[in-house]
């Protein structure tokens, strides 16, 4: 069957061709009727005047998949501007059940949790459907971006051993009788590779265990992960992502440019050097008291239109967080740099701060990056600081001992990145199948 997508119609006027795909809607009207066909690239508009066609569509239910040839000819007022007229149709499967709700309509009327529950036939809807194509197309120009720059892509266990960073929640499984963890990150494998190639990065899922319930946190995602050797410090890591980030939008605008109109957005531009404030600043500018450890999320809004007013930039790096809400093989701030800035409170040891840092877009906190340690040494000693248990770590640490180079990376939150860029209120409308705190389906 040589069949054309509704898309490369218009090149095909005066001919007859095979179309195939969903029913959109059908219009009855008195003396004819007006089939709306749906495949992955767009609409087709048929024209039915047989009475015996017509008396059989009516009773043919939406998102039903048929196949259909006939002649294309030029409609302005049609999709693509062509319309199929004089056809024939042939049912591809049985008469389908329809949704609970309309998907010919310009917006889902249905609840978010409704279009949840019935994922498979709400993803079909253009505007979800559409999200999701942005989301490809980011991923594309994530991989395009890096490739050019000599990086390999790497796969990680997602089955680990012990959590990546202490504290922090994980999902405990049974691995033949022993425990074991899904993974929160890469991040020590992805270290671990930039021995091996330098510049690595991943595309892959990551899990959290925290009991969040809000519209931006999701309990597994999508994670963006970049480790690359030999920096000077976390600059050059902050400047890598900055043209990771432009690598991404150029790809969605290219790619994905029908997605983009059909959700009205218009994508942002990242400005040749992101503006950034050490996070002492930050917590003034977002009207933070001094001493907070971090960054709520209304800091993190208020400090996203200050970035807006000031710089006209959807971006702002916030840079020198404290080595206390920092995980153990973050890099300090080095003396006379600007990161290193003195103690949090009277008494706290030294140092206080560190090359690490977050990206906000938009107000909302979107990457987590910075440098790391790279001594043995370092992190033995790191370790000791925090009371911390080399044990679980020990294979990790143990690898620095056979020389590794300064590096940094970062990860960025896909579904979160998507969201932000879309304007979705909630996270879960740019996931195709979301996992929280409640949902394990479908």
């Amino acid at each position: 069957m040589r069949r054309v997508l509704s898309t490369s119609l218009p090149s095909h006027v005066g001919h007859v061709v095979t179309v195939a795909g969903w029913t959109h809607r059908r219009r009855m009207l008195k003396s004819v009727a007006f089939l709306i066909l749906r495949d992955a690239a767009g609409l087709t508009q048929v024209v039915v005047g047989d009475p015996e066609l017509r008396s059989w569509l009516a009773d043919v239910p939406e998102e039903t998949v048929l196949e259909v040839t006939a002649k294309v000819t030029a409609n302005e007022a049609a999709p693509a501007g062509v319309e199929l007229v004089e056809p024939s149709v042939r049912l591809l499967g049985e008469p389908a059940v329809p949704p609970p709700f309309d998907l010919y309509r310009p917006a889902l009327a249905a609840t978010l949790p409704t279009q949840l529950d019935h994922a498979p036939v709400a993803l079909r809807h253009p505007t979800r459907s559409a999200a999701l194509r942005i989301s490809a197309a980011a991923v594309s120009g994530f991989r395009a971006t890096l490739d050019a720059r000599d990086f390999v892509e790497v796969h990680t266990p997602k089955v680990v051993a012990s959590a990546t960073e202490s504290g922090a929640n994980v999902f405990a499984l049974d691995y033949f009788g022993r425990p074991a963890y899904l993974a929160q990150s890469p991040q020590f494998y992805k270290q671990l590779m930039v021995g091996v190639f330098e510049r690595v990065y991943e595309v892959g899922p990551v899990f959290r265990a925290e009991p969040h319930d809000t519209a931006r946190h999701l309990a597994q995602y999508t994670s963006l992960d970049v480790e690359f050797g030999f920096v000077d410090d976390h600059r050059d890591v902050m400047a890598m992502l900055r043209d990771v980030l432009a690598g991404m939008l150029a790809s969605v605008a290219e790619r994905a440019g029908g997605a983009l109109a059909t959700l009205g957005v218009e994508l942002p531009s990242v400005p040749a050097e992101i503006p950034s404030v050490h996070f002492t600043e930050a917590l003034r500018i977002g009207g933070a008291a001094p001493d907070e450890p971090d960054l709520a999320p209304a800091h993190e809004r208020a400090l996203g239109e200050w970035a807006r007013e000031t710089y006209g930039s959807d971006f702002l790096f916030v840079t020198g967080y404290p080595m206390a809400k920092r995980p153990f093989y973050t890099h300090p701030a080095r003396p006379g740099s600007v990161e290193h800035r003195p103690p949090l409170r009277p008494g706290d040891a030294e140092p206080a701060y560190s090359n690490g840092f977050d990206l906000l877009f938009r107000g909302v906190e979107l990457v987590t990056g910075g440098q790391r340690l790279h001594r043995h040494g370092d992190y033995l000693a790191a370790l000791a600081a925090r009371g911390e248990p080399l044990g679980p770590v020990a294979d990790y640490v143990a690898a620095f001992q056979h020389g590794m180079p300064p590096h940094g990376g970062f990860a960025i939150g896909l579904e979160r990145f998507v969201s932000r860029l879309v304007g979705a209120a909630n996270v879960r409308e740019v996931s195709a199948f979301p996992r929280d705190l409640h949902r394990l389906t479908p």
